[in-house]
């Protein structure tokens, strides 16, 4: 059902845990499967220098979260919210189609996270 790269990142998750210091957090969950995510974020000089994550689900939404963290430590504020949903599913080589809705759920925590982020600093994100 899953590929080489999604069991991976489920049995060896990058990036747990929760990140005390954080500049911003974003949550988001399913009621449909019961899946729940938080993402932190510790940005400096609007860099995203870390990120963790915390993550009750199945296996695709533990991996889409740790592929997640790994895409987007480094990059900007700015290019982290361009990172989808899509972009997810790709790096972890495709979710079976009943499982898309993981990389949803971790793509939207991440948003989540750079809209508070962005509040605090008095800027607002568009869509």
């Amino acid at each position: 059902m899953y590929n080489e790269k999604v069991v991976e990142h489920f049995n060896n998750p990058r990036n747990v845990g929760e990140l005390p210091d954080a500049d911003a957090i974003g949550e988001n969950g399913s009621f449909k499967c019961g899946d729940t995510m938080k993402i932190y974020l510790k940005v400096k000089d609007g860099i995203i220098e870390d990120v963790r994550f915390q993550t009750y689900g199945c296996g695709a939404a533990i991996a889409s979260s740790s592929m997640l963290t790994e895409i987007i430590k480094g990059k900007t504020i700015d290019e982290a919210l361009q990172v989808s949903n899509q972009d997810v599913a790709d790096e972890l080589g495709g979710l079976p189609p009943l499982k898309l809705h993981c990389s949803n759920l971790a793509a939207d925590a991440l948003h989540d996270a750079i809209a508070n982020y962005k509040k605090k600093q008095g800027s607002v994100v568009k869509d």
